[in-house]
């Protein structure tokens, strides 16, 4: 495989799946304020569904360094 496809594909292994992170993350922070300014008892849930897209990205970052591992790199 090419070098610079190599790191093209990590970076955008990486890349895109932070930025949907971010997204969600900016959909669900003011409804998870709204939510705990309701309801506090649900502060739980409300910091899972926080902690649930930071898991995209963890795993964005883990197959971008296997693409590199696999490729050499």
């Amino acid at each position: 495989m090419e070098t610079y496809a190599l790191y093209l594909s990590a970076a955008m292994a990486i890349a895109i799946p932070a930025l949907a992170t971010g997204w969600a993350q900016s959909r669900i922070g003011p409804a998870a304020a709204a939510t705990l300014a309701e309801k506090p008892e649900l502060s739980v849930t409300v910091v899972l569904l926080i902690a649930i897209p930071e898991t995209v990205a963890i795993l964005g970052f883990v197959v971008s360094v296997l693409i590199l591992m696999q490729g050499g790199g």
